[in-house]
């Protein structure tokens, strides 16, 4: 049943990468790349949370932890970024 499970995540995780990846390409805007960068690294770390559960290990646990606070502080920043330069 878990097989069964991982494979479903996997294959949902993997056609949400894409469209992210397509996002970034087409994206019309920096912030709509920006975003789309961090929807990418949020299903790279759901992506290590299926494997943590999978295999019960917790490996990954300290990389899942700081790829969720870089992405948060690369975000805000670049967001504070475009509206310190589109208010000037």
């Amino acid at each position: 049943m878990m097989t069964a499970v991982a494979w479903i995540c996997g294959v949902l995780l993997s056609a949400a990468a894409a469209l992210a990846i397509v996002r970034v390409a087409r994206g019309p805007s920096i912030l709509e790349r920006v975003l789309a960068l961090d929807v990418l690294l949020m299903i790279v770390v759901a992506a290590l949370c299926v494997d943590m559960a999978v295999n019960r290990h917790t490996d990954s646990l300290v990389f899942v932890a700081a790829a969720c606070v870089i992405g948060f502080i690369g975000t805000v920043t670049v967001s504070r970024y475009v509206t310190d330069r589109r208010n000037s």
